[in-house]
């Protein structure tokens, strides 16, 4: 049983919700990114950006919590990519603070996306992940049951970098 509990996001959250995100990608993409555009994600930017996601709904979001302290945190709606029904929703965003890795959370927060889209009335998820992020993938692929989409791989620009990501896709059930 997980000792995280998941609730929607409110305002005050924002502050958590910018510093697990910043901390996740300098952790998670530090070998996948260059530096500098690593050093340009700052929490102050994505504070007022996540605060604006909360107010607007959009995405939806929700964090894990271990007794107060926010741990780790999901974006979820209705698909961003052209051409898909509207039954399809999409993970937009989940981080876990690197000390929670591991344990529990992200699951936690995939199951919480995974009734939030139910209600919706989506039947599918899909969500975009770099290629090269083996620990996403495993998370996605083994703990979350998600397929890679193929042929689905597009090239995005991080800064001086152009990495590939991959569509992986799932049965909302």
């Amino acid at each position: 049983m997980s000792s995280y509990s998941i609730r929607p996001a409110t305002s005050r959250d924002a502050k958590a919700i910018a510093e697990i995100h910043v901390a996740t990608w300098q952790a998670a993409y530090k070998d996948l990114l260059p530096e500098d555009y690593l050093a340009k994600i700052t929490v102050e930017k994505r504070q007022a950006y996540w605060r604006e996601a909360i107010e607007f709904s959009e995405p939806q979001l929700l964090v894990a919590t271990e007794g107060e302290q926010v741990v780790g945190f999901v974006g979820f709606d209705r698909s961003r990519d052209a051409g898909t029904k509207s039954t399809v929703g999409e993970i937009w965003a989940l981080y876990v603070h690197p000390d929670h890795w591991r344990k529990g959370a992200g699951l936690a927060l995939w199951d919480g996306a995974r009734e939030g889209l139910k209600d919706e009335g989506c039947t599918q998820v899909t969500l975009w992940v770099l290629l090269r992020n083996e620990r996403a993938l495993a998370f996605y692929e083994h703990a979350a049951g998600f397929k890679r989409e193929m042929p689905s791989l597009k090239t995005v620009a991080f800064g001086s970098a152009k990495l590939e990501e991959i569509r992986l896709k799932r049965l909302v059930d």
